[in-house]
């Protein structure tokens, strides 16, 4: 199956805005993960950018993932990139 990286921003005081939604979307995350579709996810260090690996049939499959997101939903992301990724190694 293909793998797929996400590229994506957050919005200012995402530290702090994120709380309300923070369990629902470490929930979503998990189930993503136990069905072997999300290998990785997270923020870098100083919260402004997300980056994960997904392995999904599709990149559509991982666009709506991501928009089904409640960080997404609620403008914590505000955008995103998604590219089809050649694992070299």
């Amino acid at each position: 199956m293909p793998k797929y990286i996400l590229f994506g921003s957050y919005c200012e005081n995402a530290l702090e805005k994120r709380t309300p939604y923070r369990q629902a979307h470490l929930e979503g995350l998990q189930q993503q993960k136990e069905a072997g579709i999300l290998i990785t996810i997270g923020p870098t260090k100083d919260n402004s950018k997300v980056f994960g690996i997904y392995d999904a049939e599709n990149a559509e499959k991982v666009k709506k993932l991501i928009e089904n997101d409640p960080y997404w939903k609620n403008g914590i992301w505000t955008d995103y990139e998604v590219k089809e990724w050649i694992q070299a190694f």
